[in-house]
């Protein structure tokens, strides 16, 4: 990395790429962008003078204010207005380019470090800021809110149109696209006037654990039929928010993390100390959102951790859905077993229950299983199964029939009523107001904590010795809430500090068994984000139990999962007619293939067509990780009567 001469007004171009930032550094404010561009993508993020414009780091303090009357909007806060230019460097690495700019306010001793990176051939660019304060600084600095991504200027026209993705339980991916004044955002004309705006925004966000229960961590604004589409994504796996209002007759987007007012996020910032934003990557297209949906396929693509199930995406069976429900035992598992290896399934994942020492038991508050508060010591039931091999019979049968052995866990929770919720530490878990979190049942570990990490490890490493496992399907059925405010300086950062504590766990986790695939799943579809994405090489999309329901969500899912990716239940019955198990089938065949279903009861005929799905399924999926996909009939909505993805191979077949 060299650096740069200090700039004049404005820089231009990553250096020996498609791609430029324009960027101003006044001397009396905070630098900002002008115009992000690739290739013939631009949005302009200027014009009309200073008062449209907003900085390129967003910073409130708690107490600090904002410049103007802003209302409940994140712009204008105080502390990121007096920052000031310090200098910028580029670099490369391989195919990454990197922009660095420094920021400071000398006064108050904080500096802000902006990296900004673009890699080659993809129309993207990635934002993160680290801010640190000056160790000869007296006292901390509070941090409420730091924007990861800021931009304005940009049109508000009659054609601007917003795509958000509503995310509700077994109805996940439900993309619309709307004018502004859908979202309530309307032009008041008060900027004619000498004011800046009208005050309000669009606000979209997730608070607590669940990072996608209510919306995909993702927007886009249209323009046009499809001319020019920016879009954004947030890659964090907890609290996130984006916002868009109105500026001097433009348009302002501010993406960003945990804060204050929405998360109950707040973080001293010590002297000494450097804290970074969450990474948010925005893609440009001049061909709709299609053309954006390949760019940020391509860019997740090339951010993720490899893993030899990227290439291979082999059949899974798990035994859940529409199957044993979670009520596995050796009598019922090792007929499925049979019945999943002679379909052509690769992986057979036993799924929750197979720990349970009280089979039969009443279901407890929600027609949850009775299991339900007492889990987290991960130990095989001997009632379940019986005998002197006990789980093992089960597995060595799995593995004899040349399948990978798999059992799903849920390793952040612990029943109220589990030995481990009394054998841990207190700090162990999550806590607000010193008392431990409890929620449906089950209290949340810290991943911040040694000893939550400690025993997690300990448990996972044993049962993959003891059953040679090679598939793991993480669960995460609660969403604890806001977080823990235990050790940490607000709940919102308790939550903040787990969350990426729970990333590292993962990557260390999958170093020590780099053979090992992990599935991510939370209570289906909510945690579909690419924080959780890049590192684990599978995502259960939906926990949708109607065959008949399953095509928008499969066929929308491509937009915010890569097809490889994308985990689609397919549950033939006994009782289905051809035509519905041809049905269930095909809406798995252009994602993952989760098989499940009773089909140890299936006739010969009817077993027959789910071997002949499997297998034509194996003949293309080495197309999937490159594919790209395209909706010939538009994304669908949730009551569409016709349906249709498509995937364009990389030689361009469809």
């Amino acid at each position: 990395m060299h650096p740069i001469a200090p700039a004049a007004e404005r820089t231009t171009r990553l250096a020996g790429t498609r791609a430029w930032i324009d960027w101003q550094a006044p001397a009396d404010a905070p630098v900002r962008i002008a115009e992000l561009g690739v290739g013939r993508s631009s949005f302009a993020g200027g014009g009309e003078g200073e008062e449209r414009c907003v900085a390129l780091v967003g910073i409130e303090t708690l107490g600090g204010g904002k410049v103007g009357t802003a209302g409940k909007r994140h712009v204008d806060g105080v502390a990121g207005q007096r920052l000031r230019y310090r200098s910028h460097r580029q670099s490369a690495s391989g195919d990454v380019h990197r922009l660095e700019i420094e920021q400071a306010d000398d006064e108050a001793g904080l500096s802000v470090r902006s990296i900004i990176e673009h890699r080659d051939g993809i129309d993207a660019f990635r934002f993160r800021h680290e801010l640190t304060l000056d160790a000869a600084a007296k006292q901390p600095t509070p941090l409420a809110y730091i924007s990861s991504f800021a931009l304005a200027g940009l049109p508000w026209t009659s054609d601007a149109r917003l795509w958000t993705a509503a995310n509700p339980w077994s109805a996940e991916h439900r993309w619309r696209a709307a004018p502004l004044s859908g979202y309530g955002l309307h032009d008041s004309g008060m900027h004619r006037y000498g004011q800046r705006g009208t005050k309000n925004r669009i606000a979209i966000g997730s608070a607590g654990a669940w990072s996608s229960s209510e919306y995909l961590p993702m927007g886009a604004l249209e323009y046009g039929e499809g001319e020019r589409v920016l879009l954004w994504e947030v890659e964090h796996n907890g609290a996130w928010q984006f916002e868009i209002g109105d500026r001097v007759g433009g348009l302002y987007l501010s993406v960003a993390g945990p804060s204050d007012p929405e998360h109950q996020w707040h973080h001293y910032l010590g002297p000494g100390e450097t804290f970074a934003t969450v990474p948010v990557t925005v893609v440009l297209s001049d061909t709709g959102i299609e053309g954006a949906a390949a760019q940020a396929t391509a860019h997740r693509r090339a951010l993720r951790r490899p893993h030899q199930d990227h290439e291979t995406l082999p059949v899974v069976f798990n035994d859940f859905m529409n199957c044993l429900m979670a009520d596995p035992d050796t009598e019922k598992l090792l007929p499925l077993v049979e019945a999943a290896a002679a379909a052509g399934a690769e992986v057979f994942c036993i799924d929750a229950g197979w720990f349970d020492d009280d089979p039969g038991s009443e279901p407890g508050p929600g027609g949850v299983p009775g299991w339900w508060d007492s889990i987290g010591a991960w130990r095989e039931s001997a009632k379940r199964f019986p005998g002197e091999r006990g789980l093992a019979e089960v597995i060595d049968r799995i593995r004899d029939l040349g399948m990978v052995p798999g059992l799903w866990l849920e390793p952040e929770c612990v029943g109220v009523h589990s030995p481990t919720a009394d054998a841990l530490p207190s700090a162990a878990f999550f806590h607000r107001d010193w008392r431990r979190v409890s929620e449906w049942g089950r209290h949340q570990l810290d991943f911040g904590n040694a000893s939550a990490r400690a025993f997690v490890d300990e448990r996972i490493d044993e049962l993959i010795a003891r059953y040679g496992l090679g598939y793991l399907k993480f669960d995460y059925n609660i969403d604890a809430g806001i977080g823990t405010d235990l050790n940490s300086d607000s709940a919102g950062d308790g939550l903040l500090s787990h969350n990426r504590a729970y990333l590292v766990w993962l990557e260390k986790l999958l170093e020590r068994h780099p053979g090992l695939t992990i599935e991510n799943c939370a209570a289906g579809g909510s945690r579909t984000d690419q924080a959780l994405l890049s590192r684990l090489p599978i995502q259960s999309l939906t926990d949708q139990q109607d065959h008949r329901l399953m095509p928008p969500i499969a066929a929308a899912a491509p937009l915010a999962v890569p097809p490889e990716q994308g985990a689609v239940w397919a549950y033939p019955q006994p009782e289905f007619t051809d035509a519905e198990n041809t049905f269930t089938l095909a809406s798995a065949l252009l994602g993952r293939v989760h098989l499940s279903g009773r089909i140890d009861l299936l006739d010969p005929a009817r077993a027959a067509l789910v071997k002949r799905a499997m297998d034509v399924y194996k003949s293309y999926r080495h197309v999937l990780p490159t594919a790209i996909p395209r909706w010939p009939l538009g994304l669908p909505a949730w009551d569409d009567g016709l349906v249709c993805l498509a995937l364009e191979a990389a030689d361009g077949d469809w």
